[in-house]
């Protein structure tokens, strides 16, 4: 057990600096996911070695595997951001906690379980709180918002409340149909949030490789694309050359939920409860 122990104080200590760094920077760094993979593997490796059994550092392995596939997909579905995908990834191999990767498998659906609800808890909270400190131009971006996706907004809300009716016979579909019901409440909100708070103007020698583009930026015959994957150290140079300062998108700093959902697995797993019974 005491490898265990080891693995989470070496993952807690990375994503409380982790958490530090993006907070006051708005990135996690490469060097610092990275590091945490090496750092893991390696311990898992001498560790088998030095025990003759490599099912360790094998089930290492294989949560490295599953939750590299796990952070690529949310990072090409624009759920993450470059740094969260490789932080998630590295975590993949702390969390086989077990020899037993039946038993593994149960705990990546626990965290990934308790990732979930937390970040819907964070985002909102964290949105909440940036539109209370801008709230008379949100108050008007909604209105705006409302107005471009009406037709869509009340088709989602008769969706939501069909479904509804459904949830009388199976609770499944009531959850299912509230979901949907309020999704474009939601989006609107966050819609809102993400153009009236998470833009703001940067001078351009201070952009660093992967910041976000508010929109597309025509440089001669060249457009630089606002696009998922950031600035390239190359856009950069064109841009300093052409501006002195643009307008870039900044995300919620994600980090926080990645800490808040291990702590907590780590609880229920050293208390003996499984989340998923209870759910």
């Amino acid at each position: 057990m005491i490898e265990i122990f080891f693995l989470v104080i070496l993952a807690l200590t990375f994503m409380i600096f982790a958490v530090f760094v993006d907070l006051k920077y708005r990135i996690v760094p490469n060097w610092l996911n990275f590091s945490l993979i090496v750092f893991a593997l390696v311990f898992r490796f001498f560790y088998s070695l030095f025990n003759s059994d490599f099912d360790f550092f094998l089930q290492g392995f294989i949560g490295l595997g599953i939750f590299f596939v796990l952070g690529n997909a949310l990072y090409y579905s624009r759920m993450f951001a470059g740094g969260d995908a490789k932080l998630m990834i590295a975590l993949g191999i702390v969390l086989p906690f077990s020899d037993t990767l039946f038993v593994n498998l149960q705990i990546f659906l626990m965290f990934f379980t308790l990732f979930l609800f937390s970040g819907a808890i964070y985002g909102l909270a964290w949105s909440g709180f940036l539109f209370s400190r801008n709230f008379k131009a949100c108050k008007k971006e909604i209105t705006k918002q409302f107005s471009k996706n009406k037709k869509l907004f009340y088709l989602t809300m008769l969706l939501g409340i069909v479904i509804l009716f459904y949830g009388f016979n199976n609770r499944l579909f009531f959850y299912l149909g509230a979901i949907v019901f309020l999704l474009p409440s939601l989006y609107v909100f966050a819609k809102a949030v993400d153009e009236k708070c998470l833009v703001r103007k940067m001078k351009t020698k201070d952009l660093g490789e992967g910041e976000w583009l508010y929109r597309d930026l025509k440089i001669g015959n060249k457009m630089i694309k606002a696009k998922w994957e950031g600035v390239t150290k190359e856009e950069i140079k064109m841009l300093r050359k052409k501006f002195k300062e643009i307008l870039i998108r900044e995300g919620i700093p994600f980090s926080p939920v990645f800490l808040i959902s291990f702590v907590l697995l780590v609880w229920f797993y050293f208390k003996g409860i499984n989340l998923m019974s209870l759910i």
